[in-house]
């Protein structure tokens, strides 16, 4: 799936949009004080972004991955030490395979002031991301 795109800016925006989608979700989930959903929203929000900034930057599909520090690492634009650290924080918010007792572990730590603290930095970085297209 490597291949080089003929249509770059429309796999680009769909990306980009269905993180925006992902994005309204995260928000109501907050709304909802359903936090540990909202964080595992908010991953996704970065890593479609960073997949546009992948295929932009590439001329391939994105990688089949989650990985939010592998993704940006493979773009091209240069990051600080103190995103990158928030993104390998924020890749443990992948739900997808997690085992019972790792989303029950999650789940203990998403208190209010924790999932704000890290909703604040999704933020950030997803503002950040969007302003390098």
């Amino acid at each position: 799936m490597n291949e080089k795109l003929d249509d770059i800016d429309k796999i680009v925006q769909y990306w980009r949009d269905s993180s925006d989608q992902d994005f309204r979700t995260m928000q109501n989930l907050f709304l909802s004080k359903d936090f540990s959903w909202a964080l595992f929203i908010g991953h996704l929000v970065l890593e479609k972004l960073l997949k546009a900034h992948f295929v932009k930057d590439n001329q391939k599909h994105a990688l089949f991955t989650h990985d939010l520090l592998r993704l940006a690492d493979l773009c091209n634009f240069t990051i600080d030490e103190t995103y990158k650290d928030w993104l390998d924080q924020i890749t443990s918010f992948n739900l997808n395979a997690r085992y019972d007792s790792y989303k029950s572990e999650f789940y203990k730590l998403c208190t209010e002031e924790y999932s704000l603290h890290w909703k604040e930095r999704i933020e950030i970085l997803r503002l950040w991301l969007i302003q390098k297209f």
